[in-house]
């Protein structure tokens, strides 16, 4: 079984890590990892909190009807 790479998920896309270094996922019932996960850089990290602060804004404005369907 090949182990997956995971990326980021900023500003809606997929996003490769930068920093070259990774975590493993493990899959509970059996402890093999099934995935690896990138651990973010400090300017990632920054990125998907300037991202999601934009996108708040607007995510704010709908009303619960519209935010449940999404």
């Amino acid at each position: 079984m090949s182990v997956r790479e995971l990326t980021h998920f900023i500003g809606g896309e997929h996003v490769a890590g930068t920093s070259g270094r990774f975590g493993d996922v493990f899959e509970p019932s059996t402890g093999e990892v099934q995935a690896r996960v990138p651990l973010a850089t400090k300017a990632e990290v920054e990125a998907a909190i300037t991202n999601a602060e934009e996108a708040q804004k607007e995510w704010g404005s709908w009303n619960p009807q519209k935010r449940s369907v999404c």
